[in-house]
């Protein structure tokens, strides 16, 4: 199955900065733009698989895990500033989160290694209304997914996978809202 994305940047084309973190210099907000015509495929090769137990921080810098928001379906997505699909597809998935924040939890996981030193600024420069910031610098969950960036994961409210998708998509179409029911 084929859904309408963003423009498919292919996964994060990345060059290590001085620090060790993967930087991409044009991923500044609004730099990558929706372009109609772009697709992705969902890959259901490991539905029924339990959600990764990895431990991330939530917006209270508290320890989390995804467990932890069993009983409702959640979309997480795991992003970085330095990704440019990643942060052209967070107003879409800001929107989304405000439509379904009666029917789902969408957790938006920065795999920043810097953390909230350079994730907090970046969310407040992009004046995202409706995810929190959740964290993950030591990238346990990007291990655990075994994927480039973006990439993002429907979890059942029985914490078991539906389907992942891997690049920036636009959350508001038809076939995303077809896909997202398939988490009740």
């Amino acid at each position: 199955m084929l859904i309408a994305a963003l423009p498919l940047l292919g996964g994060c084309d990345r060059e290590k900065g001085a620090s060790g973190q993967a930087v991409d210099p044009q991923a500044k907000i609004g730099t990558a733009k929706a372009q109609p015509g772009g697709a992705i495929s969902v890959d259901r090769s490991r539905a029924g698989t339990p959600a990764s137990k990895a431990i991330f921080f939530g917006p209270d810098d508290r320890p989390i895990m995804l467990g932890q928001f069993a009983g409702a379906p959640i979309l997480v997505n795991l992003w970085a500033t330095w990704c440019a699909p990643c942060v052209a597809e967070m107003p879409s998935l800001d929107k989304l989160a405000k439509a379904r924040a009666q029917s789902m939890s969408v957790v938006a996981v920065a795999q920043d290694i810097q953390g909230a030193e350079v994730v907090d600024p970046w969310l407040e420069k992009a004046e995202l209304q409706n995810l929190n910031a959740y964290l993950d610098p030591a990238n346990k969950l990007l291990a655990d997914y075994n994927s480039p960036l973006p990439i993002t994961i429907l979890i059942d409210r029985n914490g078991r996978e539906v389907w992942r998708v891997t690049g920036a998509v636009d959350w508001q179409g038809a076939e995303a809202t077809k896909l997202l029911d398939e988490g009740k």
